[in-house]
């Protein structure tokens, strides 16, 4: 595995990181526990010691499977990576969505970063976690209903007391980033980034190289659509959140997968699946630090774990690129 430092700190992810959204099941349709935890296991054995997740997947579904992985792990060997700022058992801030909990009831979602809020968010996570410390604790989404100075000076208390060692952000645009900025050191920023979906790069991106802030890539696999297995008459599960998202619509799928099939060639060369070489082409990627990549079982965590193996050279980088200008994306 590579390891890559994080911003001006001295914290090191792994350069696949596991992303544990589809493990609280939350919006993926079902998932299953133990296939979940095992997952997570598998990964740390190929060295991916670096886990993200938030209390929102699965309404802490998510954290206690992170939680019950990482059991007889020495907590120095890994980096628990999570979130604040998103309340589904709280009616305050700015409603972010309605949706359903995994027992299928309703609920409504608020973006609410309060300073008593991230204190008490901070104090759940870690108890479903079952540690004292957070690595990196972002905040999930922009609230636009509390000064984010506010928001930040909660997270230095937490720096403060340990039980946080640094802050970063997800969704954050530049302004956001700069204010933040003003307030406590921010090492990185989790954005949206895949293949398909590179509008980060116009403006984002080049801030966060520019001024030394990490880029953590979510859904680069773009949730299973570049895996080249998704067909266009594919039936999603009640409760998927893909489900009427523009990138998988069957026009979309249908070119995606025209794309995958001119370098799926090069992934047969090099004895990778598509997967792992789209996976290698994203943390190739000027400013892209880390690759956030979930899995459903074993299987998929350990093909995940091996796209570190897979070596690109420049020649092939610039192949990729041209053919996704090509297809369009």
């Amino acid at each position: 595995m590579e390891y890559r430092k994080i911003g001006n700190s001295d914290l090191e992810l792994s350069a696949i990181t596991f992303g544990a959204w589809a493990a609280g099941g939350w919006m993926w349709g079902s998932a299953d526990r133990n296939d979940a935890i095992k997952a997570i296991q598998a990964g740390f054995d190929l060295g991916v010691t670096s886990i993200d997740t938030a209390p929102i997947y699965g309404q802490g579904d998510s954290e206690e499977i992170v939680g019950d992985a990482i059991k007889g792990i020495s907590r120095d060997k890994l980096q628990i990576v999570t979130k604040f700022g998103m309340r589904w058992d709280l009616a305050k801030g700015e409603l972010a969505m309605k949706s359903k909990n995994n027992d299928g009831k309703d609920i409504d979602v608020y973006k609410y970063a309060g300073k008593e809020s991230v204190i008490y968010e901070c104090e759940q996570s870690l108890k479903r976690l079952g540690t004292d410390y957070i690595d990196l604790y972002q905040i999930h989404w922009p609230d636009l209903t509390t000064p984010i100075s506010e928001t930040f000076e909660a997270v230095s208390k937490l720096i403060e007391q340990g039980k946080v060692r640094y802050a970063g952000v997800c969704n954050y645009n530049v302004a956001q980033l700069k204010e933040a900025g003003e307030t406590l050191e921010i090492v990185s920023n989790q954005i949206p980034f895949s293949m398909v979906n590179r509008g980060v790069e116009d403006d984002t991106v080049p801030y966060c190289i520019e001024n030394n802030k990490s880029v953590l890539a979510y859904s680069p696999m773009e949730r299973g659509l570049l895996t080249g297995k998704m067909t266009a008459d594919y039936k999603f599960e009640e409760g998927d959140h893909r489900q009427g998202n523009k990138f998988f619509t069957p026009e979309s799928i249908e070119k995606t997968n025209a794309f995958l099939a001119k370098i799926k060639p090069l992934a047969d060369e090099k004895n990778a699946t598509l997967s792992q070489l789209v996976l290698r082409w994203t943390i190739e990627r000027p400013g892209i630090t880390i690759a956030l990549v979930g899995a459903r079982n074993e299987k998929q965590a350990v093909q995940n774990a091996e796209a570190i193996n897979v070596k690109l050279s420049k020649e092939e980088i610039q192949f990729i690129n041209t053919e996704l200008k090509n297809a369009g994306f």
